[in-house]
């Protein structure tokens, strides 16, 4: 790691995060969503990809090149980092689609770029860091895995022509890195011959590049076929991979002269409405303090503070999307939240379903995920004397583990 931190002192690096296809192999008919926007483990895969990229300190930008079509699918995840940059709309094929990130990046001129499919999650910081430190002595790098099957060579896709020396083979994954200048120029040459490239590393190649291969990870997946995305949960599920964390919060909000409250993201007539900086959501403002608690990042508070005046008023569905989405920046994946509100008035009940709803949606997971509880306190304390609103929180949220 030192060598890695020596080698990238005063170095900007940039990444481009390939996502413009359709991914219709790994939907086979049957996902609503192209694979980069399909929920994996509770949060869409672009996401968790994007986030294993943002969880670097030593990236300085990141950059996603998508579909034409899919611009609502990307603003609905919600990204949001300093480091990132506005997505780019990508072309006909990969190779067009790297060609425009590049040129995105090429006013900043960054010393250093990856190159990474949208369809691989599961890049560790140890890979990511792997690739970066070979790019001080080469000018492109990309990890890599023996292969072990005996390959066959075949004309016809019918009779065996030859057996290949496996010895000398392996299968490539991203990222993919390089010296920025030299893979632009590169890849703007390599879009004036009729020639399609498989991957930039063999653009790399093409142009007289020295590419260093490094030690690639089993688990490092490309996400093509629907049963890739079952290997994909069962890699997030796997104890040797995961731990889980368990977060609680609490809330308290009074009462004061109005005609509706807001609970769990749903807007419930009354005859009195909550008292707060925000749409006073004391259901979520729990919710999502103990999604903040089980990953260790504070509170609503420190991110969202009350004396900031843009959150006056705010719904409070933003500090929950927020907390997802530390969640998917932490590679892991929320297993289950259970929130209980204690109020004398109004009925929860017939609002708890609406509410399931509203946070499964807000934050890309099952409903079946949610429970919402409601009692009161029997007439006791200031609940009951309906002063105000009492909720308490619990989330279950599995991470990577930390040795």
């Amino acid at each position: 790691m030192s060598e890695f931190l020596a080698a990238m002192r005063s170095k900007s690096i940039a990444v481009i995060i390939v996502a413009a296809g359709k991914g219709e192999r790994a939907n086979a008919h049957t996902a609503p969503d192209p694979k980069q926007y399909r929920p994996l483990g509770g949060v869409p895969t672009l996401t968790r990809t994007v986030g294993a990229f943002l969880a670097v300190p030593e990236i300085t930008s990141v950059v996603a090149v998508i579909h034409p079509d899919h611009a609502d699918r990307y603003a609905a995840l919600n990204l949001v980092d300093d480091r990132l940059l506005p997505p780019v709309i990508g072309g006909d094929n990969r190779q067009a689609s790297v060609l425009a990130g590049l040129k995105a990046l090429a006013p900043a001129r960054p010393d250093l770029v990856l190159i990474q499919d949208a369809a691989r999650p599961f890049a560790t910081p140890k890979l990511i860091s792997d690739v970066i430190t070979a790019l001080a002595r080469y000018d492109g790098a990309l990890p890599t895995l023996a292969v072990t099957d005996t390959i066959k060579r075949s004309s016809d896709g019918t009779q065996i022509a030859a057996t290949e020396d496996r010895q000398q083979l392996f299968a490539a994954q991203t990222p993919q890195g390089f010296r920025f200048g030299q893979i632009f120029s590169a890849h703007m040459r390599a879009a004036t011959i009729r020639r399609q490239f498989t991957d930039d590393a063999e653009i790399a190649e093409w142009a007289g590049l020295g590419v260093a291969m490094v030690k690639g990870d089993p688990n490092n997946l490309k996400l093509t076929y629907p049963g890739d995305f079952a290997r994909a949960e069962r890699i997030l599920s796997g104890d040797h991979v995961m731990e889980t964390r368990i977060g609680t919060g609490y809330d308290v909000h009074s009462f004061e002269p109005g005609d509706h409250i807001w609970l769990g993201g749903v807007r419930i007539a009354h005859k009195a409405r909550l008292n707060g900086h925000s749409d006073s959501d004391v259901a979520l403002h729990a919710l999502t303090d103990a999604i903040y608690g089980a990953i260790g990042a504070g509170d609503i508070g420190v991110h969202f503070p009350p004396s900031d005046m843009q959150w006056k008023g705010a719904a409070s569905t933003i500090f929950l999307k927020h907390a997802g989405g530390l969640v998917a920046k932490a590679q892991g994946r929320i297993v289950n939240l259970d929130v209980t509100i204690v109020c004398e008035e109004p009925k929860i009940a017939p609002h708890a379903p609406a509410m399931r709803a509203v946070i499964a949606e807000t934050l890309g997971i099952a409903p079946a995920r949610v429970a919402i509880k409601a009692t009161t306190s029997e007439k006791l304390g200031f609940v009951g004397r309906q002063e105000g609103i009492v909720a308490m929180a619990s989330a279950s949220i599995e991470v990577p583990r930390v040795d």
